[in-house]
């Protein structure tokens, strides 16, 4: 019983060294620091424009109201 245990943690480390050292670990290999930086600004920029988006449209606030009496163009 203790045999087996010892075996399957042995196992568990040889997995996670294997993953490890084949990069699927480690910070964004092919992509400098400046690259990754600006791709997480993108995506923080976008969701933040689909939040106020969506904010904007159950509000609705996305278009003019029917009942003004100024006309936009």
């Amino acid at each position: 019983m203790k045999n087996k245990i010892v075996v399957s943690l042995l196992v568990v480390v040889l997995l996670a060294l294997t993953v490890m050292s084949t990069g699927c670990f480690f910070d964004q290999q092919g992509k400098t620091a400046g690259e990754v930086n600006r791709d997480h600004m993108r995506t923080l920029r976008v969701n933040q424009e689909q939040l106020m988006s969506d904010i904007d449209e159950a509000l609705f606030l996305d278009k003019p109201s029917s009942l003004s009496e100024k006309q936009l163009p």
